[in-house]
């Protein structure tokens, strides 16, 4: 039995909750200074607020300022907050677990620098921590998951990335089920740039179905040839991505392939793409979510931002990226939706 703690009660950092306690592992599963609520509710019912199923029992829920508590004798710790928590975490929470330690971390994202390149959240967290002459253990889960379906106990397979293929078959003994099943590979950048990369793409895929609601009604049918169409290049870019940051395996283009069908198919970001493709701006999508925090937007400014740096250094070209550029000028600039079809069009001609 290994003693899990998990940082962060959002809805993924909780669902972890479920196969790392129903292995018999002890779990303690601290909030954030955002998740007192969370915590309150979990200590009184048994349950999360947005899950429909009872945590299993014998976790233990822990306040932030328990986080020193918690930590004692961990041997994982799970990083659970979402993208606006990464400086948090890097500053706040990291220095305070042990060198040897491994933390696994559910964060998705990447930060662009000012000479054009992409950084993966562990990355970006190993740098900040060698600045103060510290080290960490990080790994990251990459992978198509959504959290009600993993406490549904849907079959699910996902991606755990680090530099220690034997630490990954550690953390993989503690966290694999007969429904949560882990690949293993020690491509940090291709893992973790696949699965952050979908997020502006899947926005751009989700414009489509609010097309089509606008041209033939909220009610009407589901059109998949333009959902398709635009999935297929959104790969194409995202395989051009990997290839720029050097990822090791360009086979991982195929886990955030995975993670782009499930995004587009339920989720936040399929609400906000479906809202500009009606017409909205992304304003008004907002307002019309009422606040709800969209990640996707973040990442796709900021991959959109690089590519512009890279093609300005000849790195790259825009016109390899229309896909993300047109997504990025309705994002900043509040353009009209006007899917560049003919851009995606191309000839091969067989040797």
């Amino acid at each position: 039995m290994a003693t899990v703690v998990i940082v962060g009660a959002g809805m993924m950092g909780s669902a972890l909750a479920f196969p790392a306690r129903e292995n018999g592992n002890e779990v303690r599963l601290v909030g954030t200074h955002l998740d007192r609520e969370i915590i309150d509710t979990s200590r009184a019912t048994g349950r999360h607020p947005k899950f429909v199923r009872d945590f299993p029992e014998g976790v233990k829920y822990y306040h932030i300022e328990q986080l020193r508590e918690a930590l004692e004798g961990a041997d994982m710790v799970i990083g659970g907050v979402s993208s606006f928590g990464v400086d948090w975490f890097g500053e706040e929470v990291l220095p305070l677990i042990p060198e040897k330690t491994p933390v696994l971390s559910v964060t998705k994202g990447l930060l662009d620098t000012e000479d054009g390149k992409l950084l993966t959240y562990p990355e970006v967290w190993e740098q900040r921590l060698a600045a103060k002459g510290l080290k960490r253990c990080i790994n990251a889960i990459g992978g198509p998951c959504t959290s009600y379906e993993l406490v549904a106990h849907d079959q699910t397979e996902v991606a755990f990335c680090g530099h220690d293929i034997e630490v990954l078959r550690f953390l993989k003994s503690v966290m694999a089920t007969d429904y949560y099943h882990i690949s293993l590979s020690t491509d940090v950048v291709g893992i973790e740039s696949a699965v952050a990369l979908k997020n502006g793409y899947a926005l751009g895929i989700a414009l489509t179905i609010g097309i089509n609601q606008k041209n033939f009604g909220l009610d009407s049918e589901l059109h998949f040839n333009s959902q398709a169409a635009v999935f297929g290049h959104a790969v194409k870019e995202m395989y051009r991505l990997l290839e720029y940051q050097g990822a090791a395996n360009l086979n991982n283009i195929c886990v955030g392939a995975g993670d782009l069908y499930v995004t587009v198919y339920g989720g936040r970001t399929r609400l906000v793409g479906i809202l500009l493709g009606r017409g909205l701006n992304i304003d008004e999508a907002k307002a019309e979510l009422n606040g709800v925090t969209l990640e996707s937007l973040v990442v796709a400014v900021r991959v959109a931002r690089a590519v512009r740096v890279a093609a300005e250094h000849g790195k790259l070209s825009l016109e390899n990226f229309p896909l993300l550029m047109h997504v990025d000028s309705i994002l900043t600039d509040k353009a009209t939706v006007n899917i560049p079809w003919e851009a995606f069009t191309s000839e091969t001609v067989k040797a």
